[in-house]
C-alpha cells in the first residue's frame, strides 16, 4: 500500500445507522474512498465483484445471505481483498470459523473511530487485526482437529523461534507487537513471518493463523 493510494471500501451491513456512521468518518480520510454499501451477503459478493474493494468491513448477521457465508465467498473470488468484521458477537467458534475462511480482523461495534482506522492500516498493509476482546476469547483456544502426519512432520522442521513467531500470529499481534515481546525487530519478525508461509504452503497471514489453530498452537 502506499501512502499516495486511494483505496475503495464497500460498507455492509443491515443497520443503516452503522454504515452512516462508517461511511461519516471514513470520508474524512482522504486515502479511503467508498464504492458501495450492501445490507446483505449476497449484495455485498455483488458490489465486490463489481468494485473489487481493497477494503470490506462487513457484519455478520443480516437477512438472506451472512457476513459470514459472504466472507467465505468474497475470498474465494477476490483474495487479495481485505474483509474486516464489525460485529457484536465474540464467541470463539463463530471467531474461529471465519478466521478459516481467511478474514483478516476483527472487530466489535463498541470500537472507536481510532482503532477502526488502525484496524484498516494494519490488515491493508498485510497483517491482522483483532480487538481486545476478541483476543481474549480466543486466548487459550486449541483446535479440537487432530494433526494429520503431514502437519507433525512440518512442525519438526520450524525452528523455535518460527514457533514462538507462529504462536504471536495467531494472537493477531502486529509485527512490532511480536519483535517488542521477543525482542527482535519488526523486519527481522516479518522474515520469519515469510519464511513460515513458505515452509507452511500458505498465502497469507490468516493461513498462519489457520494452521497455529488446528496445531493447537495457541496458548
Amino acid at each position: 500500500m502506499t501512502k499516495s493510494q486511494t483505496l475503495k471500501v464497500l460498507l455492509v451491513d443491515d443497520h443503516q445507522l452503522i454504515i452512516d456512521g462508517l461511511r461519516g468518518f471514513l470520508n474524512t480520510e482522504p486515502k479511503y474512498k467508498i464504492v458501495g454499501e450492501a445490507n446483505n451477503g449476497a449484495d455485498a459478493i455483488k458490489l465486490a465483484t463489481v468494485f473489487e474493494p481493497n477494503l470490506i468491513l462487513m457484519d455478520i448477521e443480516m437477512p438472506g445471505m451472512t457476513g459470514m457465508q459472504a466472507s467465505q465467498e468474497i475470498k474465494k473470488l477476490l483474495p487479495n481483498t481485505k474483509i474486516i468484521i464489525v460485529s457484536m458477537h465474540k464467541e470463539k467458534e463463530l471467531i474461529k470459523k471465519l478466521i478459516s475462511y481467511g478474514i483478516d480482523g476483527y472487530l466489535l461495534k463498541n470500537s472507536s473511530q481510532i482503532e477502526v482506522l488502525s484496524a484498516a492500516e494494519q490488515v491493508l498493509n498485510g497483517e491482522t487485526y483483532f480487538s481486545v476482546d476478541v483476543k481474549e476469547s480466543l486466548a487459550g483456544e486449541k483446535s479440537s482437529e487432530i494433526e494429520t502426519s503431514s502437519d507433525i512432520s512440518i512442525l519438526s522442521h520450524l525452528t523455535e523461534r518460527e514457533i514462538e513467531i507462529l504462536k504471536n500470529v495467531a494472537e493477531g499481534k502486529t509485527n512490532k507487537e511480536i519483535g517488542d515481546t521477543l525482542f527482535i525487530s519488526h523486519r527481522t519478525v516479518d522474515t520469519h513471518r515469510t519464511n513460515l508461509m513458505k515452509k507452511l504452503e500458505v498465502k497469507n497471514v490468516a493461513g498462519l493463523i489457520r494452521f497455529a489453530f488446528k496445531n493447537g498452537l495457541t496458548s
